[in-house]
């Protein structure tokens, strides 16, 4: 199962994170720092925590405003939500299990609680039965059971009413409801005659009994499915050193310091060994005793003990070469070195973490870079963390290549990447370099405004703190900067809205060797129409092939008629809308998709204007929505009609919009030829 959408409340500085959407594979949670990343995060992980997972305490995890509230009684624990995942069952999440009729769209929505209780529920699954639906029924069967002679009977009838009475009618027929009607069910049923009136009202509250056990056995699948959320910070490092013993004296004694040991406790956790019997080992070999040339007894009890004391050793070298193959298999994959050899020892009371270069040099983990470091710990705490669930685990990572250099932070946003090809990853960072241009589409902005208002969590990239976008805009930036002078073909586009609907459309349409950009043409966002003059001369100067797209509307009609553009360019190099889309009026790029995109902003964002922008085939499609629904997004609608077309195909679209971008691309292709 992966996480389709999030809520954090009542954590931390999280008052009301609001509801935000989590990506299949990869989700990018940024901010400024103090903004409540890692609060987001770590309430996140509270739906499906670990078992060795810190659980929440309300005198530190509450958030301030609430504390005193709490400790004087006025709130209460068991009130107050931390987080609501909504989690997206896979295929074989759903494999042999027996729908109900009517069920459809299936969710698992899991809530966790201030006092660390998690409840559940089944989203797309048919109403339940309630405990109102069987009053008539156990009023006519308790009836029909007073009335019969037998006195256990009568007793049995009684307690149908007691169990009706200790309910309100709108209690599902599940859990603690559920279990007492089917007990008060099994003990009924010897009691009354075959055919009698009181077996027809047992038969139908057996049947609605049936029907909500049906739908909570779906709900009990689903959460036995529930992967582990795997949370994983900077800080939980593994040491390339532990001593052992004085570890295991900090262990009993109750004077662990969780943010220097805990990488080290996950460490022996995934090998299998506390620090105490690894630390025995070392100090435990038999000695043979001051008469043991001469006592036989004495030479059986040290052979004894002595092929013990090998077998323990000899069980401690396998465990440790197996998870130092393990590691090894890991970090090969996604650092892409396969010369790399991790080796964990122990040397007396010392156990090391090492690693091997090609040339079979060992050396310490902490000689090796910060981001080769951050992988091994991260391997073991995912290790230690998911047990058997590894594969499904979502890892929650909180700032992760920090400490790296920019450039090397871009690398190490690659190997984020391939962690994501087996798990979903939601990761935070306020780093541009940890952010790609060709990943704006993933990530969140994480914002504090105000601190009484909390965290919030936003889908768009509006926001009212400039500050909380400056790591895309770097991004941008940066990504632009790079790529700017690489390609001999240039179309400028208004905005980053036109250069989603282009990429995407170009990608489907590629694939199936239709109409396509001549291979090797940049897209490149101005920012807005007004500059796009500017962007043109830039690339102009340069001596590369420019083309521009405008929108048929004022601002783009502004930019057309700029004197420096028209000289820049000439009109065959200016493009606009609405020369590929007929009969709308201020045309803008979502028009060449009208039908289609009405139905995307219906079906995906609740925004049904289908009629409307069918009965006004002049009017601009965005004009409609914005009239006619609020919070509307340019930004939202191109994001999901990039995963529409993905999922559905270039078949889906129209015969007119087909012939539109068509049109765009022949236009574009001789335009930069």
């Amino acid at each position: 199962m992966r996480i389709e959408s999030a809520r954090v409340r009542n954590y931390r500085s999280v008052i009301d994170s609001g509801t935000f959407e989590v990506e299949p594979d990869k989700t990018i949670l940024v901010g400024i720092n103090e903004a409540g990343k890692t609060a987001i995060l770590r309430g996140i992980q509270q739906a499906s925590r670990a078992k060795d997972a810190t659980k929440i305490d309300w005198l530190y995890d509450a958030p301030a405003g609430l504390v005193d509230d709490i400790r004087r009684g006025n709130l209460k624990q068991a009130d107050l939500p931390v987080a609501i995942v909504t989690m997206r069952p896979e295929d074989k999440d759903l494999a042999g299990l027996a729908l109900p009729d009517g069920a459809d769209n299936i969710r698992l929505e899991m809530t966790s609680y201030l006092d660390s209780r998690r409840t559940y529920r089944t989203i797309g699954l048919p109403k339940a039965p309630t405990v109102g639906d069987t009053e008539k029924t156990i009023l006519r069967l308790a009836a029909a059971m007073r009335k019969q002679t037998d006195d256990d009977a009568k007793k049995v009838g009684a307690k149908f009413e007691d169990w009706r009475d200790n309910y309100s009618d709108s209690v599902p027929l599940e859990g603690e409801a559920a279990s007492g009607l089917k007990a008060l069910l099994d003990e009924a049923f010897p009691l009354f005659a075959e055919g009698s009136a009181a077996e027809g009202h047992w038969d139908t509250l057996n049947a609605l009994y049936k029907q909500g056990a049906a739908l909570e056995k779906v709900g009990q699948h689903l959460l036995n499915k529930m992967p582990p959320f795997v949370y994983f910070s900077s800080y939980f490092a593994v040491r390339p050193r532990i001593h052992l013993d004085r570890l295991a004296e900090r262990e009993a004694s109750g004077e662990l310091d969780l943010a220097y040991d805990f990488g080290n406790l996950q460490l022996l956790k995934f090998l299998g060994f506390t620090a105490r019997e690894l630390s025995d080992m070392a100090s435990e070999a038999p000695e043979k005793g001051h008469n043991y040339d001469n006592d036989v007894n004495a030479q059986q009890k040290y052979k004894t003990e002595l092929e013990a004391h090998e077998r323990r050793v000899a069980e401690r070298k396998k465990a440790l070469y197996a998870a130092g193959a393990r590691l090894t298999q890991e970090i090969r994959r996604v650092w892409n070195d396969e010369t790399i050899t991790l080796r964990l020892e122990v040397d007396g009371q010392y156990l090391q973490t090492l690693v091997e270069d090609e040339l079979g040099h060992p050396v310490e983990l902490d000689q090796r870079s910060e981001g080769f470091r951050w992988l091994v710990s991260f391997f073991v705490v995912f290790h230690a963390q998911a047990g058997d669930s590894l594969k499904d685990a979502v890892l929650l990572l909180d700032e992760p290549g920090l400490s790296l250099h920019a450039l090397k932070q871009q690398e190490f946003r690659k190997t984020v990447s391939r962690l994501a090809e087996g798990n979903q990853i939601i990761y935070t960072t306020h780093s541009p370099f940890m952010v790609g241009a060709d990943e704006l589409d993933l990530v969140r902005i994480v914002e504090m405004k105000e601190r009484h208002d909390g965290t919030k969590v936003h889908t768009r990239l509006a926001v009212d703190d400039p500050k909380s976008i400056y790591p895309l805009q770097a991004a941008l930036g940066y990504d632009l900067a790079q790529s700017m002078f690489t390609h001999q073909r240039n179309l400028v586009v208004e905005g980053v809205t036109d250069l989603l609907y282009i990429e995407a459309l170009d990608a489907a349409f590629g694939a199936n060797g239709e109409a396509a950009l001549t291979e090797g043409t940049a897209i490149v966002p101005a920012g807005s129409a007004s500059k796009v003059v500017y962007y043109s001369t830039i690339l102009t100067s340069q001596d590369l092939k420019v083309a521009a797209l405008l929108d048929s509307d004022a601002a783009g009609d502004r930019a057309a008629e700029q004197e420096a553009l028209w000289q820049l360019l000439s009109d065959k190099r200016i493009l606009r809308t609405g020369d590929h889309v007929d009969g709308v009026q201020r045309s803008e790029i979502e028009d060449l998709l009208r039908t289609s995109l009405a139905t995307v902003a219906r079906d995906e964002l609740g925004w049904d204007s289908v009629q409307t922008i069918a009965d006004q085939p002049t009017r601009p499609i965005m004009e409609i929505l914005t009239a006619e629904h609020t919070g509307v997004s340019k930004w939202k609608l191109a994001r999901k009609f990039t995963r529409w077309l993905a999922d559905n195909g270039t078949e889906a679209l129209t015969d007119d919009e087909r012939a539109a971008w068509a049109s765009l691309v022949a236009a574009a292709n001789k335009a930069l030829d």
